[in-house]
C-alpha cells in the first residue's frame, strides 16, 4: 500500500496509476491525512453466471426454449383472436387529460 500527498499525486499521476494496474492500493492524503483511494476496477465478467451451487437440482425443461402457440401468445400481447388490441386493461387505458392553460407570468416590481 502506497500513501502519496497531493502534490506528488498530481505530478506522478502514470506512474500510480501503472502500480494500481499491478495490483498496488493507492492512498491519496491532504497534509498526510488519508481522504481517498485509488484502487483497481474488477473486469467485467466475460461468461454467465453460474447458478448450480444455489440450485443444485434444478433443470431447465427443453419444451421451455420452443415457440408458444398462437392463442398463447395473443395472450402475452394483450391481443384477442382476431388480432385486435384488447382495450378493456386499465394500464392501458389513453389518459384523457385537459390541456391545462399557461399562466402568465407576472413581474414583482421592487
Amino acid at each position: 500500500m502506497l500513501m502519496v500527498n497531493i502534490a506528488d499525486m498530481k505530478a506522478r499521476l502514470s506512474e500510480y496509476i501503472d502500480a494500481v494496474a499491478r495490483g498496488e492500493q493507492v492512498i491519496i492524503c491532504n497534509r498526510n491525512q488519508p481522504v481517498a483511494e485509488l484502487r483497481a476496477i474488477e473486469p467485467k465478467r466475460q461468461t454467465p453466471r453460474d447458478l448450480s451451487p444455489m440450485f443444485p437440482d434444478w433443470e431447465i425443461d427443453p419444451a421451455f426454449f420452443e415457440p408458444l402457440d398462437r392463442d398463447d401468445l395473443a395472450a402475452w400481447e394483450g391481443r384477442d383472436d382476431d388480432d385486435s388490441v384488447i382495450a378493456h386493461r386499465v394500464a392501458e387505458r389513453s389518459p384523457s387529460y385537459a390541456p391545462q392553460k399557461k399562466r402568465a407570468r407576472t413581474r414583482k416590481r421592487r
